[in-house]
């Protein structure tokens, strides 16, 4: 017997390792920056539940400038509060959180305490209607990550425009681009944009800026 037909047989005869698991959502996110950089959070265990990813979130503050200092935010659809706890870490003076899920909103309660995060106020509600509800250019900042598969970002962006300050930003986190013809309709235009994966990151201004 030849070499080869041993290496072949022991081969085939060897136990086969069990496969490895695909690796599954995390369940902690990292604050990138400011004052509670690095810290550790946990994030609830629910299907669909799609954190913005470290390499992104850090390039969207880059985009805002890294230091938020004064800056009143609106954390729309939060999920994990990761965009608006980030926010507060860089010195935002208000941060609004909104989110409709029950267990969700437990989990970003506890992170609240957990970071004694002063300027943020997590709110059971709807995103939409939250920025609906601001008061005329009221918000530095409006983050906008709903769940991909529901019909939120239309209404969501088409109430922006009235609620951001003259020099102010949307974040939209999407699973299509937009475009300045898209976005002609609700007075907003691309200041930024990048693609990582199946997510479009967008940093949007006022079409009249």
């Amino acid at each position: 017997m030849n070499a080869k037909a041993t290496s072949s047989r022991s081969a085939a005869a060897a136990p086969k390792r069990p496969a490895r698991p695909r690796a599954g959502q995390s369940h902690e996110i990292r604050i990138i920056g400011g004052l509670w950089k690095r810290t550790k959070l946990k994030v609830a265990d629910k299907p669909g539940l799609r954190p913005t990813p470290d390499r992104v979130r850090e390039t969207v503050f880059n985009w805002l400038g890294q230091d938020m200092t004064g800056l009143r935010c609106l954390d729309a659809f939060a999920g994990t509060g990761a965009l608006g706890f980030e926010a507060a870490s860089r010195g935002a003076k208000d941060v609004l959180i909104i989110e409709q899920d029950g267990a969700l909103i437990e989990q970003l309660k506890k992170t609240h305490a957990q970071l004694e995060a002063n300027a943020v106020h997590v709110q059971r509600g709807d995103g939409v209607a939250a920025i609906r509800q601001a008061a005329p250019g009221s918000l530095d900042v409006i983050f906008i990550d709903s769940p991909f598969d529901a019909p939120l970002f239309e209404p969501a962006l088409g109430a922006c425009a009235r609620a951001l300050a003259p020099e102010g930003w949307v974040y939209l986190e999407s699973p299509t681009a937009y475009t300045d013809e898209t976005l002609s309709a609700v007075g907003l235009s691309v200041h930024r944009h990048l693609k990582a994966g199946a997510v479009h990151a967008h940093l949007l201004k006022h079409t009249a800026a």
